[in-house]
């Protein structure tokens, strides 16, 4: 799966958490892309900010 891949705001919220950054990197692929299918109904900017602290913090149990 490459950076391509991924929705656009998705991509730049990883970027600017390490944390979420190196979590989404240990998923397998098939975690990733619930992660992905997650994101894509994310409607705003703080809806994203949220989930980032949450997966970042590993508290999303994906």
């Amino acid at each position: 799966m490459s950076q391509n891949d991924l929705p656009l705001s998705f991509g730049n919220a990883l970027t600017k958490n390490e944390n979420a950054k190196k979590q989404f990197e240990m998923l397998s692929d098939h975690q990733k892309q619930a992660v992905i299918n997650k994101t894509r109904k994310i409607n705003s900017s703080y809806e994203m900010d949220c989930f980032i602290d949450y997966f970042s913090n590993g508290s999303l149990n994906i």
